[in-house]
């Protein structure tokens, strides 16, 4: 039996921050993505949801420092659980994709408006 964890999402770029680690350059940056769907009553609904994404240069990876606040992008990755502890001492756990490609989308091949998010 094969194990499998695999994500990909396509959206709008949020915050970034792109940082050296040794000789190798690291974007992390939060991705937002939406489902529509309509309610019982037929009213439109929206979920919006935030993915923190990291995403290491090289193979797969456009130059990072095209990866800006609203640009839209396709990820295909894996999810990691991490743990941490708060200042006041309470445990937390989050999410984050680590990027294996990373492919940005030209505006008229996606229609979605970014400016929404900015």
């Amino acid at each position: 039996m094969e194990f499998l964890n695999k994500i990909e999402l396509r959206g709008v770029v949020g915050t970034t921050s792109l940082n050296r680690v040794g000789e190798s350059q690291v974007c992390r940056f939060s991705l937002v993505t939406e489902y529509s769907y309509k309610d019982r009553d037929n009213n439109p609904v929206v979920d919006t949801t935030w993915f923190n994404v990291t995403a290491w240069e090289g193979r797969n990876m456009p130059d990072l420092r095209q990866i800006g606040k609203g640009v839209i992008v396709q990820v295909a990755g894996r999810v990691r659980t991490f743990r941490f502890t708060m200042a006041d001492g309470a445990e937390r756990s989050g999410w984050e994709i680590l990027a294996r490609r990373v492919t940005i989308v030209p505006p008229e091949d996606d229609p979605v408006q970014p400016q929404r998010y900015l």
